[in-house]
């Protein structure tokens, strides 16, 4: 039988460590751990099409190229491992046929609606919210979470690449232009960060079934959203030592890729958390 709502461990403030100790009980639960993988699963699911439907959009809609540039240094800024291998292999299948375009929106579809599933289970857990939704209503979240997820990709490009115009005109253009180049990192960084506040807010506020306040989840949205652009970098730098090359071959970089979502995953379900005992 599935676990009630209420099975979320309380906070404990009179002991040492009292929250933050219990966050870490929580997160080392089995079902916490099962929510991380399942999410992790379905997000790499829906990485590729997602992709897909973004370098569509940004080469056949608004057929701009410095979007286009700024899409693929996203990309390599925010990949951990493989970043040639995967903006090639997108390459070439944005390129084929029109049907694999149409399957790319369909299984984003698929994809996007399993990686909510768990997560309205595990958010409603640690909300104390003891129903789901509906089948139908639940489609209709996904999709609206997928479609607020595409725009705020989209914006995040365009403002990179507006603002990049923008510095290239006051610092001046080249390629060998040392104020240029850090001057549009750091923009990006920025604009990017913001992107990833904005996406742990929209979990945070719509996933849920039941109502959560913008007061109790933007802070935790900005705080989480932070520590997963830092905690990106952390990984990097351990990936070398990780030694996923040597055991899983040429799987390595899917591994990669699913063990960096995973810890995602659990850094998303932290902040839920951390917004949910703070309140009480």
């Amino acid at each position: 039988m599935v676990p009630q709502a209420s099975s979320r461990p309380a906070p404990s403030k009179s002991s040492f460590g009292g929250p933050w100790l219990s966050l870490a009980r929580y997160l080392l639960t089995p079902e916490a751990q099962t929510f991380a993988f399942a999410v992790a699963t379905y997000a790499v699911l829906a990485f590729f099409p997602f992709m897909i439907v973004i370098i569509m959009i940004v080469r056949r809609v608004f057929e701009s190229k410095a979007m286009d540039d700024v899409l693929l240094q996203i990309l390599r800024d925010h990949l951990p491992i493989g970043q040639d291998l995967v903006i090639k292999a997108l390459n070439g299948l944005v390129n084929v046929r029109k049907q694999v375009q149409i399957g790319s929106m369909v299984l984003l579809f698929l994809a996007t609606r399993g990686a909510f599933m768990p997560l309205e289970v595990a958010l409603n857990r640690i909300w104390r919210f003891p129903k789901s939704r509906s089948w139908l209503h639940n489609q209709w979240v996904g999709a609206l979470l997928a479609l607020a997820c595409g725009v705020l990709a989209l914006i995040s490009i365009a403002l990179t690449a507006a603002n990049r115009y923008l510095l290239a005109g006051f610092l001046g253009g080249g390629k060998h232009n040392p104020a240029l180049h850090l001057s549009t990192f750091l923009l990006m960084k920025l604009i990017t960060t913001i992107a990833s506040i904005g996406l742990f807010f929209l979990i945070y506020w719509l996933v849920p079934s039941g109502k959560v306040t913008i007061r109790r989840i933007l802070p935790a949205a900005i705080i989480f959203g932070i520590l997963w652009e830092l905690m990106k970098y952390a990984y990097i730098a351990a990936l070398p030592h990780m030694n996923f090359q040597e055991v899983y071959g040429p799987f390595s970089v899917s591994v990669a890729l699913i063990f960096w979502a995973y810890l995602s995953g659990l850094l998303l379900l932290s902040g839920a958390y951390t917004a949910a005992f703070t309140q009480e």
